[in-house]
């Protein structure tokens, strides 16, 4: 059974004590997962460590970095490495955001190599695709879609992809107040399941999560996890509300 995941990011947010307090309030709310769900969290990279010694003795509360360098080691000033990450114990890392993408010019080429070093370090990225408005008012979001999944995951052989989450997030729903209905984001999701269907088999497919990104909420989250292809969110500006997070990991 695929897990049911709630990912927080934080984004650029919070001082060291405010991120600290956020993680203490969500434990607070008693949250008792079952084995098939899982809650992630992905503060900057100075608290990982902070988040990851906070939720150590919570079973199914996961740490995630929002990122990592595409290369393993090196002259890269500023870059951080999944070696890194997984020396000081982080589970997953965030790739292939739409803000990187847009803010940073990162390639599915790029996203194909930090995918290769996340795996490599035995880390589990959560891979990040979606369309921007006007693909979307095109009506050539799935062509688009599938272009990101084919140059940044279809060199993985199938075993590798049992490791990957990906991360469906229309990106003309985040942080503008818009969110795909529950049915375009089940047509989406099952879009995506069909094609790594077509590329890895039925099993594989039935076996990966895919999350939705894109302004969920507690007033849309449980809506949008019925959904049969919808298997937990990654949730950006709720992430940063302890009560708001709580309500969205209890809708699944």
């Amino acid at each position: 059974m695929r897990k049911k995941i709630v990912a927080g990011n934080w984004k650029m947010n919070l001082t060291l004590a405010e991120g600290e307090q956020l993680v203490n309030d969500i434990l607070a709310a008693g949250i008792n997962l079952p084995e098939d769900q899982a809650v992630v969290i992905a503060p900057p990279f100075p608290y990982v460590q902070k988040v990851k010694q906070l939720t150590r003795n919570y079973p199914g509360i996961f740490v995630a970095a929002q990122n990592c360098a595409s290369e393993k080691s090196g002259a890269y000033t500023g870059e951080v490495s999944a070696a890194m990450l997984a020396s000081v114990g982080i589970d997953y890392v965030i790739l292939g955001h739409s803000e990187r993408r847009e803010y940073f010019s990162e390639t599915n080429a790029q996203l194909a190599k930090k995918i290769d070093q996340v795996l490599a370090n035995g880390l589990k990225p959560i891979f990040c695709c979606g369309e921007p408005l006007e693909v979307r008012q095109a009506e050539t979001q799935n062509a688009y879609v599938a272009k990101q999944l084919e140059e940044s995951l279809y060199h993985l052989d199938a075993e590798a992809l049992k490791n990957v989450v990906i991360a469906y997030e229309p990106i003309w729903a985040i942080g503008t107040g818009l969110t795909a209905s529950a049915q375009q984001a089940q047509d989406m999701h099952a879009f995506i399941r069909a094609q790594i269907a077509a590329k890895y088999g039925r099993e594989a497919a039935l076996g990966l999560s895919i999350l939705y990104g894109g302004s969920a909420k507690p007033s849309n989250a449980a809506e949008l996890f019925a959904c049969p292809d919808v298997d937990g969110g990654l949730i950006g500006g709720a992430s940063l509300v302890a009560a708001d997070f709580t309500a969205i990991i209890k809708s699944l």
